[in-house]
């Protein structure tokens, strides 16, 4: 049985954080938690820029200073791979040129440690609602214009239903991205995973009828076992 969602939007925002020192790890765990946050956390920079590259989430919080990959190095990998998630930098009051180079690199913002969590939550809730709020998504030959929720492939228009709809504009959000039924079934139609319904399948199927040319498919590929990722 399908069980409702946790909030209306279906899903809270899940963020990683990437840092070494547990403690502020715990801190900033519990302050986002307690925000309406989805926290997870990782210890280095290579955990951590391999999971965000292989897990889905709204907004990344970086350390500079980290073992095994710093942080400007994670931070150039992510804005390549995934410049749609909005990534905040954490530093030292002494790290102006890291700060710089950081903004420079692709971050969307910066905090001095140390810091409030409730000012981390409020500036990650505004870089969300900024993402929320660019009108038109553009995926390869793709264009969604959200305010209007017209979708255009190759410049000709294409109807679609309301869940396709939601469905392709989280797919071009996260694309180069895999995607799972699970994920797809929390974020698009709220519920938690129920492995009795084959909807996701479904509405994919329909999705690649719909946006397919007749010299070009949907280029929405299945990844065996994990989900579906959206290409560019």
């Amino acid at each position: 049985m399908l069980s409702p969602p946790d909030t209306e939007r279906g899903t809270d925002p899940r963020v990683l954080l990437i840092e070494d020192e547990p403690g502020i790890v715990d801190f900033v765990q519990r302050g986002l938690r307690t925000a309406g946050f989805l926290v997870e956390a990782a210890a280095d920079g290579v955990v951590g820029e391999e999971r965000a590259l292989r897990e889905h989430f709204d907004a990344i919080v970086l350390d500079l200073m980290l073992p095994r990959r710093g942080g400007l190095e994670v931070l150039r990998t992510l804005s390549s791979a995934l410049p749609h998630v909005p990534v905040i930098i954490l530093t030292a009051r002494g790290e102006t040129d890291e700060r710089i180079v950081g903004l420079d690199t692709g971050a969307v913002d910066y905090l001095l440690k140390p810091f409030a969590v409730a000012e981390l939550a409020a500036r990650l809730r505004a870089q969300l609602r900024r993402a929320e709020m660019v009108n038109t998504l553009r995926a390869g030959d793709i264009e969604i214009d959200i305010t209007s929720r017209d979708v255009r492939r190759d410049s000709q228009p294409v109807r679609l239903s309301t869940k396709e709809f939601e469905l392709l504009l989280y797919l071009v959000r996260r694309r180069g991205r895999v995607c799972s039924r699970e994920e797809l079934l929390t974020a698009v139609w709220g519920y938690r995973h129920d492995p009795a319904t084959n909807i996701v399948d479904v509405y994919v199927s329909y999705l690649r009828r719909k946006m397919a040319l007749p010299d070009r498919p949907l280029p929405l590929v299945t990844v065996r076992s994990a989900g579906y990722r959206l290409t560019e």
